[in-house]
């Protein structure tokens, strides 16, 4: 059994529990996904699978694609991701991976890019709080100081300060699965998960020591 999917985040709603309270879940189309590549420790050096998801025209696929697609047939994916697996020879090429996988009320973990925000200040960035706004004072958004002259005479690395905000791989772990509709691919799970609307996600089984 593969231990991921791929899906697609189509957004937010919320549900009513059996005990009345108010559930936010994000909807996930998730698979079906197709084995595309077998790896074994014997060629590559680890276990794992490669999957594909998302249906892309043939006209936008380059050819070295097309031939390394051609071995499942007809398809073409628009996303291919790895999973690890303990025992490659229970696959073959062209299986379909879907949510039987997964179970309701199981927990799991969704790995996404988060969406992208551009050049931000420190107050968006890392939530500092603005200086004052009377007496004169210009310092309303600035990150203030970030050093001294005599020592350490240079910017500590990792210092918080404006740049790059968003548009980086993030995990959330332990997610609880609310709902699974198979025949629709969808899977509902508790929380918010990382990226915009028409993300690519991708759900894992937790590890035995995240459990």
């Amino acid at each position: 059994m593969s231990n991921g999917i791929l899906g697609k985040k189509l957004g937010m709603t919320g549900l009513f529990a059996n005990d009345g309270d108010y559930l936010p879940v994000t909807v996930i189309e998730a698979g079906p996904c197709t084995v595309t590549q077998i790896k074994t420790k014997a060629n590559d050096g680890y276990n794992a699978l490669q999957i594909g998801f998302g249906k892309k025209k043939v006209k936008l696929v380059n050819k070295p694609l097309r031939g390394h697609f051609a071995k499942i047939g007809d398809k073409n994916f628009e996303v291919l991701r790895e999973f690890r697996v303990d025992n490659p020879d229970e696959f073959q090429l062209g299986q379909e991976i879907t949510l039987d996988m997964f179970d309701v009320g199981e927990r799991i973990e969704v790995s996404g890019t988060t969406k992208g925000r551009g050049f931000s200040g420190v107050i968006k960035r890392h939530g500092f709080h603005r200086g004052p706004k009377t007496h004169g004072s210009r310092n309303y958004r600035r990150p203030g100081s970030i050093g001294n002259s005599a020592w350490p005479a240079k910017v500590i690395k990792g210092k918080k300060m404006p740049g790059q905000y968003g548009n980086s791989r993030k995990t959330v772990k332990n997610l609880e699965i609310v709902d699974i509709r198979s025949q629709e691919n969808i899977i509902l799970v508790k929380g918010a998960i990382p990226g915009p609307p028409s993300g690519t996600v991708e759900i894992k089984k937790l590890k035995l020591g995240n459990r």
